[in-house]
């Protein structure tokens, strides 16, 4: 085999089906490989998109997600999904074009150091030859899915991929577990001793799909249970020991149950999303994870690494005879955020648009949500009956990743409905992907929050009693049309139209915008000061 049939054989071995990208002319013999062996590369409108689409593919499917990007500007523009894939936990494989050896340390056009760039972005970044593609596409599929998860870096250089590879059998060292010296005894005598602990569930424990023993141990445990948003779907929200999402809309009403707690149990949390000093009292607390976490110094925590299953049996350490359960002060929580929300659905602002697309979309939609004031609404207000129903990005929160992860939804989930939230700033970074979306006919209803403006930067500048500045983004209509890039925009700023144009939108088998234009308002007193 080439190197570029080899690497094509690899990606379809364990399932890969589409690499996402943009192409240069070094791109051709890869590309040309990736369509004999059934994989279909997916051109993208811009790198970054790619990178993004690579995430969400593998989340969805389990499969690492690969794209594909070319030298210098194609490389820097791919490190910011890159950077999202890391800290969003997801196995990506990222190729790039290089300089041959030759021109490597040559002042020569679009020449960068590939290997420098993606270090702090990847859990590992290599530069492929004829002697080493069967040993980095071994370690490379393997460790981006270790824990945690998160992308590889793959150098091509731009003179290779025609040549035949070594046919020499490479012996690989087998996988060390690391061993760790857990205080089984310190974490069965604070769970012993508690009456009121309080659940955290976080990424991790979203991406080991705990929902169900979690249900089956809150069962015989009447424990409150907080989420972070990326863990939005474990359990039901609107389950006995339920009292909502850390960090998002209305999250201060969190405090009477912070203020009752005697212990925290992280479960699968992952800090990457929001820092436990943020939030936690001053209580002792365990954190069950998969690895080693660095933690706050002022903090009593004890840590336990292991695997899930080993987490529920040490938890059952708890007595469920000393637990004070407290299900009316949860219930109150939730009855007074519900209420709370209600009170916003006089006008037609963002409360009103999620409220129209809870009870207009089926039941089973998959919602992408962009970076901004929109997703703090949505990261408590909207139901969300799984993790993969609502797809979003915390760890990194980059803007722009709506769209590409509908995108990447769609093709993932062809049989399902799939709707993008996004806000107007989001949407003109990587409005480019629409086209993206009707080359291939994927039927996304993309929702546009339309204010005209960075909603919540200008409200953290109203926290610091600045003037807005520096926010908007444009005045009068977004579209000015009923047409953009081809695809139909039905435009709603009223809860009739918009009613009207969720319908239109989920009748038609094609890409469709709404551009709800909203009375911004609701957001500031919404959404919570952060600590």
């Amino acid at each position: 085999m080439t190197i570029a049939e080899y690497i094509a054989d690899q990606l379809v071995n364990i399932g890969v089906k589409y690499v996402f990208g943009v192409p240069g002319g070094p791109s051709i013999p890869y590309m040309e490989a990736f369509r004999t062996a059934g994989i279909e590369f997916i051109l993208t409108s811009n790198e970054s998109a790619a990178a993004m689409m690579a995430d969400v593919s593998a989340r969805l499917t389990g499969i690492p997600g690969v794209c594909h990007a070319t030298f210098g500007p194609g490389a820097t523009n791919i490190a910011t999904g890159t950077g999202e894939a890391l800290l969003d936990r997801s196995p990506v494989i990222v190729f790039t074009s290089e300089m041959p050896d030759s021109m490597l340390h040559r002042t020569t056009q679009m020449n960068i150091d590939h290997q420098k760039l993606f270090e702090p972005l990847t859990k590992k970044s290599y530069r492929i030859n004829a002697g080493n593609v069967k040993e980095v596409m071994h370690c490379a599929l393997r460790i981006c899915r270790e824990e945690y998860p998160g992308p590889i870096h793959i150098g091509l250089p731009s003179d290779i991929a025609g040549l035949e590879i070594n046919d020499s059998e490479i012996s690989y060292a087998p996988l060390e577990s690391p061993e760790y010296n857990n205080d089984i005894t310190g974490i069965t005598t604070l769970l012993q001793k508690s009456r009121r602990p309080l659940i955290a569930l976080g990424l991790t424990a979203m991406r080991y799909k705990l929902g169900k023993p979690i249900l089956e141990f809150l069962n015989e445990y009447k424990i409150a249970v907080v989420v972070t948003p990326m863990a939005k779907g474990l359990i039901p929200e609107d389950h006995p020991c339920f009292a909502g999402v850390l960090f998002h809309a209305l999250s201060d009403y969190l405090e009477d149950i912070y203020e009752k707690t005697d212990l925290v149990i992280g479960i699968g949390y992952d800090p990457v999303e929001y820092n436990y000093e943020s939030w936690i009292p001053d209580v002792p607390m365990i954190h069950f994870n998969t690895i080693e976490t660095d933690m706050p110094a002022d903090k009593e925590i004890i840590q336990y690494i292991g695997k899930p299953a080993e987490w529920f049996v040490l938890l059952k350490s708890i007595n469920p005879g000393s637990l004070i359960f407290e299900n009316s002060v949860l219930e109150g929580i939730r009855n007074e955020m519900t209420s709370i929300f209600n009170g916003f659905l006089g006008h037609f602002g963002p409360v009103m648009v999620l409220k129209i697309l809870k009870d207009e979309l089926p039941g089973d939609s998959i919602i992408t949500a962009d970076v901004g004031s929109h997703l703090h609404l949505i990261g408590q207000y909207w139901k969300t009956p799984s993790p993969e129903k609502l797809i979003i990005t915390n760890g990194w929160s980059s803007m722009g990743f709506g769209i590409p992860a509908a995108i990447a939804a769609q093709l993932a989930m062809p049989s399902s409905t799939v709707v993008c939230l996004t806000g107007d700033g989001g949407f003109l970074m990587m409005a480019g992907e629409l086209m993206t979306a009707k080359r291939y006919n994927l039927p996304i209803i993309t929702v546009v929050f339309s204010d005209g403006e960075l909603n919540l930067i200008k409200i953290k500048q109203s926290w610091k009693d600045i003037k807005p500045y520096g926010t908007q983004i444009y005045s009068g209509d977004l579209f000015g049309s009923d047409i953009f890039l081809g695809m139909r925009v039905l435009t709603a700023d009223s809860e009739e139209k918009m009613i009207k144009a969720v319908n239109v939108a989920l009748s038609l088998d094609e890409p469709v915008i709404i551009n709800a234009v909203i009375d911004p308002e609701d957001f500031k007193w919404l959404i919570v000061k952060q600590k």
